[in-house]
């Protein structure tokens, strides 16, 4: 379950979604739009988002609305990044170290 978990982050678009939802619900073409892709990519990760509990959905009129489900993706997700951040913060400090060699 864990590794099918990491394997729905593996895709760069769904982790985009995931950051544009923790600030609130959002259609699918709000999200498009703002993602720069076609409706019909997104859907499909939100449809793989929602199947997984990450995402939730409502629907409002003719629109159908997706918010953030499972808070402890974010959380995960911050930790990975901040992650990330020290580990090029360190890079960066090995290299300003070699240039000054």
């Amino acid at each position: 379950m864990i590794a099918a978990r990491f394997k729905l982050l593996g895709e760069p678009m769904r982790l985009r979604i995931i950051d544009r939802v923790r600030a609130g619900e959002m259609s699918v073409g709000t999200l498009a739009d703002e993602l720069g892709t076609s409706q019909q990519n997104v859907s499909k990760h939100l449809q793989t988002l929602h199947g997984a509990g990450i995402l939730a959905r409502r629907r409002e009129g003719n629109s159908v609305l997706y918010s953030l489900a499972d808070s402890g993706m974010v959380e995960m997700c911050d930790q990975v990044c901040g992650s990330m951040e020290q580990q090029l913060t360190n890079v960066a400090r090995t290299l300003a170290t070699l240039q000054q060699d």
